[in-house]
C-alpha cells in the first residue's frame, strides 16, 4: 500500500498511540471506582433470581424488587445490630487479654504451652526470631505506621462497602431497563440470539452468587453453633464471622479461615480445645467439598473442576479478591458462548 502523505500518517498514528495511553491511564485511575461498579453489578445479578422467583409466585416486579431491597437492608441492619456489637465486645475483650499474653510470653508459660501443643515445631527458634524482631529499634515505628495504614484501610473498606451497597440497590431496581438499553444497541438481526445468551449468563451469575452466599451462611452458622454451644471457645461470634467471610472466597477461603480460627483458638483456649476445633474444620471441609458444594454449586454453574481452579487463580492474580469471586461465573459465561455460538458456527463452515 502506497502512503500518500507519510507525515500525516505518522501524525495520526502518534495521536492514536497517545489517545490509547490516555485511555489506559484513565482506566488505571478509575480502577477503584470500576471495582465498586463491578462488585455492585455482580451482587445485583445475584439478587435478580430472587426477584424472578417472587414474580413467579404472583408478585408484580416493582413490588418484588422493593421486597428484595427491603430484605437486603433488613439483613444488613440485623447484621450491624446483632453481630457487630458482639464482635466489638469480643474484640475489646481480646485487646484486654494482650497484657496477659505478653506476661505469659515473658515468664515462659506460653513457650511451654506451645511446646506441649505442637511438639514438632521449633518453638525456641521461632520465639528467638520474634524477640529479635521486637528488639529492633525500627520495630515500633514500623508498627505505628502499620497500625495507621490498617486504620486507613479499614475506613476505606467501610466506605467502599457503603458505596457498593448503594450501587447494588440502584442496579437491582433498574436492572431491567439497563438490559433493555443494552439490547437496543445490538443489530436487530442478531438481537434475539444475543438476548438469549445474555439472559442465560445473567441467570448463571445470579445462581452462582446465591450459591456462594449460601455456602458462606452454612459455614458461618455451623461455626457459631459448634464454637459457642459444643466446644465453648472464646470469641465464638468473631471466629464464626471470620468463617463466613472466608467462605465467600472460592477454593482457598474456607481453609484459610479455618487455619486462622484454629490458630486463634490455640492462642486463647489452648489444648485440648484446639484439637476439637481443628478436627471439626477438617470434618467440615470434607463434608463441604463432597456433599454441600456439589449440591449447591452444580445447580448454579456447570464448569469443569480444572477450569474452576484455573479461573479462580487467574482472576485472583489479575483483580485480587473481586477477580477470584467473579472468575468462575465469567468462565461459565465463556464456556456458554463457546458452546452456543462458536461451536455451531464452526460446524456450519
Amino acid at each position: 500500500m502506497k502512503i500518500q502523505n507519510p507525515f500525516r500518517f505518522g501524525l495520526f498514528g502518534g495521536l492514536g498511540v497517545l489517545f490509547a495511553l490516555l485511555i489506559g491511564s484513565a482506566v488505571v485511575s478509575l480502577a477503584t471506582i470500576l471495582t465498586y461498579i463491578g462488585a455492585a453489578l455482580f451482587l445485583a445479578l445475584g439478587l435478580d433470581p430472587i426477584v424472578t422467583w417472587l414474580e413467579k409466585k404472583g408478585m408484580r416486579r416493582p413490588l418484588a424488587i422493593l421486597t428484595v431491597l427491603f430484605g437486603v437492608l433488613g439483613v444488613v441492619a440485623g447484621l450491624v445490630l446483632a453481630i457487630i456489637p458482639v464482635i466489638a465486645e469480643q474484640v475489646q475483650t481480646l485487646v484486654t487479654q494482650i497484657p496477659r499474653v505478653i506476661e505469659s510470653f515473658a515468664d515462659g508459660s506460653l513457650n511451654q504451652a506451645i511446646k506441649d501443643a505442637l511438639p514438632w515445631v521449633a518453638v525456641d527458634d521461632l520465639l528467638a526470631q520474634v524477640t529479635d524482631t521486637i528488639s529492633d529499634p525500627t520495630f515500633l515505628s514500623n508498627l505505628g505506621g502499620g497500625v495507621l495504614k490498617a486504620g486507613l484501610g479499614l475506613a476505606t473498606g467501610v466506605f467502599g462497602a457503603l458505596i457498593i451497597i448503594i450501587l447494588m440497590l440502584y442496579f437491582t431496581a433498574s436492572l431491567g431497563s439497563l438490559k433493555r438499553g443494552i439490547y437496543q444497541l445490538i443489530p436487530a438481526s442478531k438481537r434475539v440470539g444475543f438476548i438469549d445468551i445474555s439472559e442465560q449468563i445473567s441467570q448463571s451469575v445470579g445462581r452462582y452468587v446465591v450459591g456462594q452466599l449460601t455456602l458462606a451462611l452454612v459455614n458461618g452458622v455451623l461455626s457459631f453453633i459448634v464454637l459457642t454451644f459444643v466446644i465453648r471457645a472464646e470469641y465464638s461470634a468473631l471466629l464464626a464471622f471470620i468463617a463466613f467471610l472466608g467462605s465467600l472466597i472460592p477454593l482457598v477461603g474456607t481453609i484459610s479461615a479455618s487455619v486462622i480460627i484454629t490458630l486463634a483458638v490455640l492462642l486463647f483456649d489452648g489444648t485440648p480445645t484446639v484439637f476439637w476445633v481443628a478436627g471439626y474444620y477438617l470434618l467440615y471441609m470434607q463434608v463441604e467439598a463432597y456433599l454441600i458444594t456439589p449440591r449447591i454449586m452444580t445447580r448454579a454453574v456447570k464448569v469443569p473442576g480444572v477450569v474452576v481452579v484455573i479461573a479462580a487463580l487467574a482472576g485472583g492474580t489479575l483483580l485480587g479478591l473481586l477477580g477470584a469471586l467473579v472468575a468462575i461465573p465469567v468462565a461459565a459465561s465463556i464456556l456458554l458462548i463457546i458452546k452456543q455460538v462458536v461451536v455451531p458456527r464452526q460446524s456450519a463452515l
